[in-house]
């Protein structure tokens, strides 16, 4: 894991987090810079940068990764509908070089998003 890390340091537990989920894969907690009622970031605890540099191997870690963001929208009762975001690169929005999915729910989403 890179010692920069923002969540790296959160899997790590020296940055502190309020964890919502988590399994031997993933943890789940608040956006700091929630952009909905409902923000939270699903990571995988093993250190891949971007959606861009997941291997196929990692195949079905990322499908993990969508299954624990829909059973989270259920348990947050996300009913009427929720977004999932991952965002790639700085032209797609990354600011964290840690690949993590957004989960957005608890008001209606509009598009084209951004």
């Amino acid at each position: 894991m890179p010692s920069d890390c923002l969540f790296c340091k959160i899997v790590e537990g020296t940055i502190p987090a309020n964890r919502v989920y988590q399994d031997d894969l993933c943890i789940v907690f608040p956006d700091i810079n929630p952009q909905a009622p409902t923000h939270l970031l699903v990571i995988p605890k093993q250190h891949i940068a971007s959606q861009a540099k997941a291997a196929a191997e990692d195949t079905p870690l990322l499908g993990h990764l969508l299954a624990v963001a829909a059973d989270t929208a259920r348990r947050r009762k996300l009913d009427r509908g929720y977004r999932v975001v991952l965002n790639t690169g700085d032209e797609g929005g990354q600011t964290v070089n840690h690949l993590h999915l957004h989960l957005l729910g608890g008001r209606p989403m509009t598009w084209p998003p951004g």
